[in-house]
């Protein structure tokens, strides 16, 4: 019998599945499961660590060519080369070969080596080119010092014998370079030059000043461009120095230091021509450095630029080749027979193409042996699959955010998409908002692909809910119309059904009456002359009050309904007789009794009958407190109708206390009596067509089963069988004084919850009027060419008010405010949300969910 068709109203029908894979086309068959995106996979090798599993060592080579490709992509961000990403709507990867994937990690593995090389030469190269323009800033900035040295000799100061002696006492000024330098020879004193950071300077000058005791002349410059680290690649500004001291011993003391504070010291000849050739030397040099650096930078960039074009389709194949042995790890290895073992859940429905696309991989690779799935049974809660489109999927995902569905009940996401939007619009119903929150749908969905590739984490999360935000709009519409409600102010629709009766000799700022038209009312929603009125405030926070009760008598009653579905879709009579008949009672006789009682006071013209309206809260009050007194009659016979009701909704709470867990004691101990097996007894676990067991408990298939005369040992792993404690009617009864204490007192803290519809929708409504009596509402009085200037003002303030306050921050408040109703007062009356979610093995999930993998792909 074929299964039967997958609905979103509940679950998929799922099925156990042992799968028999040669293990040449082990990996083939992976991929292409991988592809279909419909096989949850077990790991039949808990007992093993992840290093001793067969596939490890393939693993770990795959984790070596990413890594390469992670450097390739860091090299190229560093030399400013973009990367050429893969679109995978457009472009279409196909599976690789063995051998493919092994030429990719041969070339990565050279490539590698290749830009490792340029980059260490071009690092090589740039620190010369660093040292040497640093040396010929301290062979120009020495020699001027020389030059300027005969003009200058008395401001060299040093002691031979004590701290205030000059250095240079007995130097008189000559008339050039040449004598300075010869009197430095002759007085031995010596210089040491070099350059340092410059945010080091002072800390440098103190240190040597310290350790010196003031002996030495030191002359500093400022090197005027910034010079690049060759390691950070980053500027540093620094600047050259030039110490004079005298005696070997404290030159190289002030080497020791230079080099500990991370200055470079450079070698300078005291003789101007020899110093003159030494500049020549380092500039030739440095020529020849850059050249060379010049060109190692272009075949780098050439390189990474070959790189760049499939370096996204590579980072892809890489991850989905790695996702596969991950997978293949999960998998029982028979040796004798060379036999991959595989044990998953899948759709049921699904079964004929999971097994067509195994054929087809047998049929590429020209193996006689064919893959065999065979479907087992187990008692093993199956895991909740719920299929879901481009417009389905958002619903789904705010109702997966409370909790995952049990295993085939009524999926809370389907009337969420009727009920979570129209919740939201009967507290944002205002015309002129949803009309501009469609038109922000319409485009998100109308540029759906452009739009994907936005990053912007909070626009990305408002992408997501686009077809939301559109039903949530167009519901807001139409609430809007009810309401006559548009930027806070009502469209003249129709012709009103009122008029005003202006008495004779009225004055301006007397009250004034309006009469009702004769047969005429108004065709659809509220009537535009309400608003303005005295008693505006006072009529529309009736009306949305006691509509907010109805709305939520009626979703909670619908809610109520789908637990009698489950029931009776899971067979379990007793749930439909001992909790949803009794709850249903109990909540119609109170609350459902109240929502007649409005529709009722609704329907009867108290004006023309000169009676006054009873207040309906008060009756529900005293029809607990006081049985059977009315204050201000609604109908004849209410007395004995409310006593009636309220004795019929207390006999439901014994019922609900007692009925269920003495029948499930009655039936538990029916069963003991006649020797069938307790709850808490596994039932044994086996694949078809299995006939015996071996020595471990293992089922061990016929010879039928895989058409060989040995027959193959079917191995069932332990299939972590659901845990059953034994019957325990104590533990039975608490948990359902828990349920029917819970019930009772959430037939009226959730009809109470329900009141938010009116409180924000009446939030939402004055917010609107304040905004515009502060902004367009004075502008539009104004005249001239500065009321116009004004205008134009006001009407932007207002327009981005609207949209950040009441548009964003209104719409964001009712949005979670409608999400907590379904959330709690709907999902609490019949979703148990006891399941696990069903993740299949998908590459297109894995893609769409690697962090990683989203700089690759556009």
């Amino acid at each position: 019998m074929a299964p039967a068709r997958d609905t979103p109203f509940r679950s998929a029908d799922m099925s156990m599945v042992q799968l028999y894979i040669s293990n040449e086309i082990g990996r083939e068959v992976v991929n292409a499961l991988g592809e279909l995106g419909l096989v949850q996979f077990r790991d039949l090798n808990g007992d093993i660590s992840a290093f001793q599993r067969a596939f490890t060592q393939d693993i770990r080579r795959l984790d070596n060519v990413e890594r390469q490709l992670r450097y390739f992509h860091a090299q190229m961000e560093k030399a400013g080369i973009p990367l050429r990403k893969l679109d995978l709507d457009v472009d279409t990867l196909a599976a690789p070969t063995t051998t493919e994937i092994d030429e990719l990690a041969e070339r990565s593995q050279s490539l590698e080596q290749r830009v490792s090389s340029l980059n260490e030469s071009y690092e090589t190269l740039k620190k010369r080119e660093v040292e040497l323009t640093e040396w010929r800033w301290v062979l120009r900035e020495a020699g001027g010092f020389f030059d300027r040295a005969h003009g200058n000799v008395d401001e060299i100061r040093a002691s031979t014998e004590n701290d205030d002696a000059p250095l240079l006492q007995d130097i008189e000024q000559h008339n050039g370079a040449a004598e300075v330098e010869r009197s430095f020879s002759g007085m031995n004193i010596g210089f040491v030059a070099g350059v340092i950071a410059r945010d080091r300077v002072a800390a440098f000058e103190r240190i040597l000043w310290r350790t010196l005791r003031g002996n030495l002349y030191m002359n500093q410059a400022e090197i005027p461009e910034p010079l690049i680290d060759p390691v950070n690649n980053e500027p540093i500004q620094k600047n050259v120095f030039v110490i004079f001291a005298h005696g070997k011993e404290i030159l190289a003391k002030i080497r020791k230091i230079s080099e500990s504070m991370g200055a470079e010291v450079y070698n300078v000849d005291e003789n101007s021509d020899l110093r003159r050739d030494q500049v020549h030397e380092v500039n030739a040099r440095l020529n020849d450095v850059q050249n060379v650096l010049r060109n190692t930078q272009q075949t780098l960039e050439a390189e990474l630029n070959q790189i760049s074009r499939s370096l996204a389709a590579w980072m892809v194949l890489i991850s989905k080749e790695k996702a596969v042995y991950n997978t293949l790890n999960l998998f029982s290895y028979d040796r004798a027979r060379r036999t991959l073992i595989a044990e998953a859940w899948c759709p049921t429905h699904d079964l004929p193409l999971i097994r067509s696309t195994l054929q087809d991989v047998n049929n590429r690779a020209g193996l006689s042996v064919p893959s065999i799935i065979n479907e087992i049974r187990t008692n093993k809660k199956p895991p909740t699959y719920l299929k879901t489109n481009k417009f389905t999927e958002a619903f789904q995902t705010i109702v997966n955010a409370y909790g995952t569905a049990s295993y085939q009940e009524v999926n809370p996401a389907i009337p969420v998409i009727v009920t979570f939007p129209f919740l939201f619009a009967v507290m944002f119903g205002d015309f002129g908002h949803a009309c501009i929150m469609l038109s922000a749908a319409l485009a998100m969905i109308y540029w759906e692909k452009p739009l994907k590739k936005v990053t912007f984490e909070l626009f990305a999360m408002i992408y997501y809910g686009r077809y939301i935000a559109l039903v949530m709009a167009s519901f807001s519409i139409f609430t809007g119309l009810i309401y006559n409600d548009v930027f806070s102010k009502s469209m003249t629709l129709f012709k009103s059904q009122w008029y005003w009766e202006v008495p004779e000799g009225w004055k301006a700022g007397q009250p004034v009456t309006a009469n009702l038209t004769s047969d005429y009312r108004y065709p659809f929603g509220l009537d535009w002359r309400w608003h303005g009125t005295e008693n505006d405030l006072l009529f529309t926070n009736s009306y949305k009050m006691k509509m907010s009760i109805i709305l939520g008598w009626a979703h909670m009653t619908y809610s109520l309904c789908f637990s009698y579905i489950n029931a009776r879709h899971f067979k379990r009579n007793i749930d439909i007789w001992g909790n949803f008949v009794p709850g249903m009672i109990f909540f119609q006789a109170i609350f459902g009794y109240l929502v007649v009682c409005i529709i009722y006071k609704w329907s009867v013209d108290w004006l023309g009958l000169k009676i006054q309206p009873p207040g309906l809260l008060n009756m529900l009050i005293y029809m607990f407190l006081q049985p059977g007194f009315i204050d201000i009659p609604l109908y004849p016979g209410q007395k004995y109708v409310q006593v009636g009701l309220l004795l019929l909704a207390v006999a439901q709470v014994p019922i609900l206390l007692f009925l269920k867990p003495l029948y499930l004691r009655w039936e538990h101990n029916r069963a003991r009596a006649k020797g069938y097996r307790g709850i808490g007894e596994r039932s044994r676990v086996s694949a078809l067509d299995a006939d015996d067991e071996d020595d471990n408990g293992h089922a061990v298939a016929g010879r039928d089963s895989l058409g060989s005369d040995e027959g193959v040992a079917m191995i069932t792993q332990d299939l972590g069988e659901e845990e059953h404690e034994e019957f325990e009617f104590s533990e039975v009864m608490i948990h359902q004084v828990i349920h029917t204490i819970e019930f009772c007192l959430n037939c009226v803290s959730h009809t109470a919850s329900y009141l938010r519809l009116w409180a924000l929708s009446l939030a939402h409504q004055q917010l609107s009027a304040v905004l515009w009596s502060m902004t367009l509402g004075p502008a539009l009085k104004s005249e001239g060419i500065g009321g116009a200037i004004y205008l134009v003002i006001t009407f932007y303030m207002f327009f981005c008010l609207s949209c950040i306050i009441l548009i964003v921050m209104e719409g964001v408040s009712a949005m979670l405010h409608s999400l907590r109703l379904a959330w709690v007062e709907s999902f609490s009356k019949f979703a148990e949300f006891g399941g696990w979610s069903f993740a299949p093995f998908s590459f297109t999930t894995m893609i769409e969910e690697s962090e990683e993998l989203k700089d690759y792909l556009g």
